[in-house]
């Protein structure tokens, strides 16, 4: 009897016990679903851009020293739902998950800048910027010359020459399909051009192109433009379109304003009272030496019919270094000469040396001098301006090349 008892007392002490397990574990567990539920319903911290129709600029809010802050997120609770709600939860996921490339992106290039938020500001209008064409804005002045327009300005603050090419106008039809080329000198300091080409063809070529020389204010005033344009054909061989001499001396007081002037062609050139001669000049570093070439000469003023020579002679300073004299060709206008001569020269002296062409007719007494017809003297700064100038410094820039031009006479001094 005690023994039934003592078993019925230990099973009803382990139903107890196993009947307040199960109710304390039903207990944690709706504690549990309570707590999720609440969870569940927390809004995402994830920032998110508007869509718009057009590209944005994007700022950030708050401070730079703001600590960054840390994306937390829960993965959302199972609901049933139908096809059409899950493929319009499918598209929405799809743009959530492109804005966040897009934002990633944005922090990837942002470098060490803590961003808080992000907003739209707006876009930029295009049509709000639209340049003018050239040829509205800087029109030519009338008239058939081949004129450069461009604009000069010094800045007294970092001692800077500033040139602008702008635009020719009125290239000669022959040159229409050609590249346009500009060398540009400071003379007497510049012994290599500056080169500007052209951003087009035909007659009015733009180039929109900007040269700095530094130069001190006390030079400015002493300085002279040098331009010399240029046609190149398609095979590359070069035409000189015409030059210009820029005095700057009295031209600085309009600072920037535009400029138009008029080429000198070689049709203009050749007009000299005297007579004109034709020389081709080249000069070899590599065996030091100066190549002369006298080739023609036209209307020329002769005195008897005795017949015409040239004349050529190497100077360095006051010296003559070498003479050299042509036969004498009869007498006419347009004397052909083709006289070749050759003058051993220094690299070092071509800032030192001159060129002096004297055409002479013989007198008909042997004993007297010759009758001078006309003089020309090719050079650097020191001897020559003008054309005989840029001649002299094409010869130097292009070496072993040949370079041919028109020079006037001029009475001796």
């Amino acid at each position: 009897m005690a023994d039934q008892v003592l078993l019925l007392a230990v099973g009803v002490s382990a139903g107890l016990l196993l009947l307040g397990l199960i109710v304390y574990y039903l207990w944690r567990r709706k504690r549990r679903k309570k707590g999720r539920s609440q969870y569940e319903e927390l809004i995402s911290t994830v920032p998110s851009v508007p869509a718009c129709s057009a590209p944005v600029m994007l700022v950030s809010q708050g401070s730079l020293a703001t600590p960054r802050e840390i994306p937390f997120t829960l993965p959302p609770a199972f609901m049933t739902q139908n096809h059409g709600d899950v493929k319009n939860e499918e598209e929405r996921e799809e743009e959530e998950e492109m804005k966040m490339e897009a934002y990633r992106d944005i922090l990837a290039h942002r470098g060490s800048l803590s961003v808080g938020r992000w907003y739209p500001v707006g876009t930029v209008l295009a049509g709000l910027y639209a340049v003018p064409p050239l040829n509205e804005v800087v029109a030519p002045p009338p008239g058939m010359a081949t004129r450069l327009c461009f604009s000069v300005e010094y800045r007294h603050s970092s001692e800077q020459l500033v040139v602008s090419l702008l635009r020719l106008g009125n290239l000669p039809p022959r040159f229409h399909g050609n590249v346009t080329l500009v060398e540009l000198r400071r003379l007497p300091d510049d012994r290599r051009p500056r080169q500007a080409k052209a951003r087009g063809t035909g007659p009015d070529p733009e180039f929109n192109d900007c040269f700095v020389f530094q130069v001190s204010g006390v030079c400015v005033p002493q300085s002279t433009l040098s331009v010399c344009v240029l046609s190149v054909e398609h095979d590359g061989k070069r035409h000189a379109v015409g030059r210009l001499l820029f005095p700057l001396e009295g031209e600085l007081g309009q600072a920037g304003r535009v400029l138009w002037r008029d080429l000198e062609t070689e049709d203009d050139t050749q007009c000299s009272e005297l007579g004109d001669v034709q020389i081709s000049l080249s000069y070899s570093p590599s065996v030091q030496r100066l190549s002369v070439v006298v080739l023609r000469a036209r209307g020329l003023q002769l005195l008897t019919d005795a017949g015409v020579c040239v004349q050529v002679s190497l100077q360095i300073h006051t010296q003559v270094v070498k003479m050299k004299c042509s036969c004498v060709v009869k007498s006419q206008n347009n004397p052909y000469f083709h006289h070749r001569a050759t003058f051993k020269l220094r690299p070092q002296h071509l800032d030192e040396a001159c060129l002096r062409f004297e055409l002479q007719q013989p007198n008909v007494v042997r004993s007297e001098p010759p009758a001078l017809l006309g003089m020309l003297v090719l050079g650097p700064f020191m001897y020559a301006r003008g054309q005989q100038l840029q001649h002299w410094m094409d010869m130097v820039n292009t070496p072993q090349e040949p370079v041919e031009l028109w020079h006037g006479l001029g009475r001796a001094t």
